[in-house]
């Protein structure tokens, strides 16, 4: 079982996806924005951060750097509802993301991510 922090200003979201990954045997926590994500986060150490990248008060951009600077272990999967092009999602990439995914996301394709990121080494 790992612990992975779901950090999107989308109630909605967070409640969706926290439920998957609970269905999934993991054990969740959530935060509404960047910067509760980032206390929770150095309070806590997960396993896998899922992060959106546009919320208010921190952003998801500034608070995947701001993770991956300070935790290099840390494992982030970017999420974006943002439309047009990849832009935020590649900056996610270089600020070390190491994957992304577009709002709506198919579960299944977030599912196997995770679990191929927990894995990972």
């Amino acid at each position: 079982m790992a612990t992975i922090l779901i950090i999107d200003d989308e109630e909605s979201i967070r409640h969706l996806l926290r439920e998957v990954l609970e269905r999934a045997g993991h054990q969740v926590r959530e935060a509404s924005n960047g910067r509760e994500g980032l206390e929770t986060y150095q309070q806590h150490p997960a396993d896998l951060v899922i992060m959106d990248l546009l919320m208010p008060d921190t952003d998801g951009l500034e608070t995947t750097l701001q993770l991956t600077r300070e935790y290099v272990d840390a494992k982030v999967i970017a999420i974006t509802g943002a439309q047009g092009d990849r832009n935020f999602l590649d900056v996610a990439n270089l600020f070390g993301a190491r994957r992304t995914f577009q709002k709506p996301f198919d579960l299944n394709k977030l599912l196997q991510a995770v679990q191929e990121e927990l894995v990972a080494q």
